[in-house]
């Protein structure tokens, strides 16, 4: 039991994790389809509100749903057909607004980094499976909508709908598990070819897409910039094509929604213009800086008042300030990459590499202006309506001419210029930092023979002092002791006048010295340090120090007994100095001539030198 038990734990947790990870699937494929219709509802509904409020509709409400339909295929890419025209020949409709086109584009990406977001208690799905279910939800909805809208008034191209839809939501969703992952560069896709993962990880490569990218920006907001201008110097007949085309304020609301959704699509109609192609209005005619070619015929609409008309002048060459700025960014942006500040020549990008990077990037700029040129542009029906909008393939060869003829040359200026500066800068501080190594040696090695002068002076110094003390050292008699000196400590009780070890008053004159009324006559001095005699200073006056025998004597004694009792005021009692002794007795000797700690015998010099000067 213990082991049908035990093996059947992973079973259950097998069957866990597989439940997990397949409503993790259903969840991802349900995002997609919920992303698809809130599209296609914002779509519904807007339209639905513009029929409610519309006076005279033409249709019912079926229709306008139709229409809606249509129009979020639109948004894809895909180009539509209008069966129903005057002549009876389907009329094409392929000019896409692009900023519609930014509604389906974002609820994708949505969806599938929503979907690669941890949740706790629910398995992480991986980025493939995350774009692959999310796709997959939106396709199945947008498959059902390009039915529904075959019955309407706008109707799917089958072939674009079968291209364009799949290849817009992939990438879309293929953005948003980026975007979940943190947006990583690297490393690539194991299915990527090896030479393309190669060409794409190199340094060249990530810059010349990075200031392509840049490039065509630019390029398009100098684009919009000169169709705003274009549209305000020209606002009157702007005004009376937006009255004339809706009478009631739902109409004007309806073209007002339809004119911001081709703003993006005239502002690359004006980047074209200013790189000198232009655009085309129709089959016959051609609006460039040059002139107007041919005789257009624009359908009346706000934005199309704001095509120049008349000869050619010289605001209008003034338009070729745009082109003329992307080039320098596009090579300012290389240079940042191949000579970055604080670089030196050897760390930059050689000029040939310099020169290829920038050219590298205005490809990628001409590739993507080309790109736009044919989304924003398409025909508008049959006939001289055919095509509209910029040549895609001209638009791209001048952006390409305009970007490495101005980009590369001055790519190149500013490399030399930069890495010149760089190389002086260099060439100063390495001399510079050399001249201050060099002095900081010659300091260095002067301080060391300072230091080794001094120690041999020292040392010599040493030796002489210790052979002028060899020689100056006093002659010592044979037989004569040289007075111990006391510690470094017990000096100063001699200079306060006690004597070392007892506490007593030691008498004026050294520490062992005694009073001259105690010496007797003709007692034999003894030396002290200080003496004339041998070895001592011959300009000192020498002193004599009396014999210590007469210090203890019976008459020195009564002598300083007395003198003590006329000092006391007569408060000493009136006894001898010494207690007589019985009858018959000898007295012995006093205290003071018992020896003791630090009290000499009275028959023993207190110098520690014989009366003779030999040795105690």
């Amino acid at each position: 039991m213990t082991q049908l038990t035990d093996r059947g734990t992973p079973l259950s947790s097998a069957s866990a994790v597989d439940r997990g990870r397949a409503a993790a699937l259903t969840a991802s494929f349900l995002r997609g389809a919920i992303a698809a219709g809130l599209g296609l509802g914002t779509l519904a509904v807007l339209l639905t509100m513009m029929w409610i409020a519309s006076p005279y509709p033409d249709g019912g409400a079926g229709a306008a749903l139709h229409v809606a339909a249509g129009l979020w295929l639109l948004a894809h890419g895909i180009e539509l057909v209008r069966p129903e025209t005057l002549s009876g020949v389907p009329a094409p409709l392929g000019v896409v607004p692009l900023l519609l086109m930014a509604l389906p584009v974002w609820l994708v990406h949505r969806a599938a980094r929503d979907t690669l977001e941890t949740e706790e208690g629910r398995p992480q799905l991986t980025a493939l499976g995350a774009v692959s279910t999310v796709s997959c939800g939106y396709l199945l909805v947008g498959g059902a909508a390009a039915l529904y809208a075959g019955g309407g008034p706008l109707t799917a191209h089958p072939l674009r709908a079968l291209l364009t839809l799949p290849v817009l939501t992939v990438l879309s969703a293929t953005a948003g598990a980026w975007t979940a992952s943190g947006r990583p560069h690297g490393p690539l896709p194991m299915w990527l070819p090896r030479g393309v993962r190669t060409v794409l990880a190199r340094t060249r490569t990530r810059s010349a897409l990075r200031s392509g990218a840049a490039g065509a920006l630019l390029l398009t907001g100098g684009g919009a910039l000169l169709v705003g201008v274009s549209l305000g110097w020209h606002s009157d007949p702007a005004h009376a094509s937006f009255v004339q085309l809706a009478a009631d304020w739902s109409g004007r609301f309806a073209v007002l929604l339809l004119g911001l959704a081709l703003v993006p699509n005239a502002a690359i109609w004006g980047a074209a213009y200013a790189l000198g192609p232009g655009f085309v209005l129709g089959t016959g005619a051609t609006v460039t800086p040059f002139g107007v070619l041919g005789s257009p015929a624009p359908p009346s609409f706000p934005l199309l008042a704001a095509v120049p008309e008349g000869p050619s002048t010289s605001l209008h060459w003034a338009v070729a300030a745009v082109p003329a700025v992307v080039g320098p960014t596009i090579a300012w942006f290389t240079l940042r990459v191949a000579a970055p500040p604080f670089s030196v020549r050897e760390e930059a990008w050689s000029a040939r590499d310099t020169a290829f990077g920038t050219a590298l990037g205005g490809a990628v700029c001409a590739v993507l202006t080309a790109f736009l040129a044919a989304m924003a542009g398409g025909p508008l029906g049959n006939g001289r309506l055919a095509a509209f909008g910029p040549v895609w393939w001209l638009t791209g060869a001048a952006t390409l001419m305009w970007t490495v003829a101005l980009g590369v040359p001055t790519a190149l200026l500013l490399r030399a210029w930069r890495l010149r500066k760089r190389w002086v800068k260099g060439v100063r501080e390495t001399v510079r930092m050399g001249r201050a190594e060099r002095r900081d040696a010659r300091k260095a090695e002067k301080e060391e023979r300072k230091k080794k002068e001094a120690g041999r002076k020292k040392k010599e110094a040493g030796r002489k002092k210790k052979e002028a003390g060899r020689k100056a050292a006093p002659t010592v008699a044979p037989g004569v002791v040289e007075p111990e000196l006391p510690p470094w400590w017990r000096a100063p009780l001699w200079w306060l006048g006690l004597r070392s070890g007892t506490g007593e008053a030691a008498p004026a004159g050294g520490p062992d010295a005694v009073p001259q009324d105690a010496v007797p006559p003709g007692a034999g001095a003894v030396p002290w340090a200080g003496q004339a005699g041998e070895g001592a200073d011959p300009d000192e006056e020498p002193y004599d120090f009396l014999a210590a025998d007469a210090w203890h004597e019976r008459g020195a004694r009564e002598a300083r007994w007395a003198a003590f009792k006329e000092a006391s005021g007569g408060l000493m009692a009136d006894f001898p100095a010494a207690p007589p002794s019985p009858a018959g007795t000898d007295p012995g000797p006093s205290p003071a001539d018992q020896p003791g700690p630090g009290r000499p015998r009275a028959d023993r010099p207190r110098t520690g030198r014989t009366e003779e000067g030999g040795a105690p």
